[in-house]
């Protein structure tokens, strides 16, 4: 079942053209990963199907909804949808429990007790049951984005994305976050991720898309796409990345 569609999406920055054209469904419990240079359009492609950009071409169906049709309540459908960003975004003035159970009271009116009760079971599943009382200043970089992403399926979403998640981290933490992704794969969370990990992504990917330029140049399975590239700029691009080691 396709749970995210997008079709024909074009987002413009002045005279820019950021995206250009780009297709792609997503299945129900797929994981989806965007590679490219930095600059091809994986972040923007991924605030476009947040609505957190609004794209000037083309339409983004989640659960056969035209999520950016003007006329659709975008709180609604972010309810739906869980985002995890590069700089954490926690706030800081709240605990760890605090800001897990922030969207479930108040956007889902979850009771407190339930919604803490999910919390320290989600912070108990991955590994930071101690620090539900914790300020984020308190954690470690891996320490917050595992946070990060707690809160952001805190609420159950449909669809999960993870905009280089790991991009903001020391090497030596990186693995922290990623197996908590590798978990969430295991149980079936549809994710988009943009990621510069390339290891990571052939591992985890049941389809991986080469952006370039804001266009979707070629996608297909890890093996093929990592093994035998059919399009010259994907070549070029997982060459300069095998060449710098990160392959």
């Amino acid at each position: 079942m396709t749970l995210l569609r997008i079709e024909g999406v074009w987002k413009n920055y002045h005279d820019q053209s950021v995206l250009r054209g780009i297709d792609l469904d997503v299945a129900a419990h797929e994981v989806v990963t965007l590679i490219g240079a930095s600059g091809s359009g994986k972040s923007t492609l991924l605030r476009c199907v947040n609505l957190l950009e609004t794209i000037d071409d083309g339409a983004i169906h989640l659960d056969g909804d035209e999520i950016t049709d003007v006329r659709a309540d975008v709180d609604e459908v972010r309810k739906r949808i869980g985002m995890v960003f590069q700089s954490y975004n926690l706030f800081p003035h709240m605990t760890v429990l605090e800001n897990i159970t922030l969207a479930p009271r108040k956007v889902h009116k979850v009771a407190q007790a339930q919604a803490e009760e999910q919390a320290r079971e989600l912070l108990s599943r991955f590994g930071l049951a101690d620090k539900a009382g914790e300020y984020p200043d308190r954690l470690s970089g891996g320490q917050q984005q595992r946070v990060a992403v707690i809160r952001a399926i805190a609420t159950q979403p449909r669809l999960l994305l993870l905009d280089e998640v790991t991009s903001a981290l020391d090497p030596i933490l990186v693995t922290e976050v990623l197996s908590i992704i590798r978990e969430l794969k295991d149980t079936g969370m549809t994710m988009i991720l943009a990621t510069h990990e390339m290891s990571f992504a052939r591992d985890i990917s049941d389809t991986v898309c080469f952006l370039d330029g804001g266009v979707l140049l070629e996608r297909g399975a890890p093996d093929q796409m990592f093994s035998s590239p059919e399009h010259p700029r994907t070549r070029e691009f997982l060459q300069r990345v095998l060449d710098s080691g990160r392959l």
